[in-house]
């Protein structure tokens, strides 16, 4: 897994209240990429589905989940990697 950013590097690289992008890659199964979302949505406490966009591996074990929700502040991204980080299937969070 890759080492999530402090909040200090969030804060010098991206402009908040702004949107951000999620990538997660995960097996494509038990309704990986619909949790993923969700978990972004819930985290957010959104009322509706960030925007988000699916790709399926070869051979369809994986599946790339690319979630681009506007966030508050660096602390926000955080708590979103924190939850997804969790996540049954997870293979990688990038």
């Amino acid at each position: 897994m890759v080492q999530m950013p402090t909040l200090d590097l969030l804060r010098d690289t991206h402009q908040f209240p702004g949107p951000y992008m999620f990538k997660v890659i995960g097996r494509a199964e038990d309704g990986f990429a619909a949790r993923v979302v969700a978990a972004v949505r819930e985290e957010l406490a959104n009322d509706s589905d960030p925007p988000f966009r699916l790709r399926e591996a070869v051979g369809g074990r994986h599946v790339s989940v690319t979630v681009e929700p506007t966030v508050q502040t660096a602390q926000e991204v955080l708590a979103v990697y924190h939850r997804i980080r969790k996540m049954a299937g997870l293979v990688m969070l990038l």
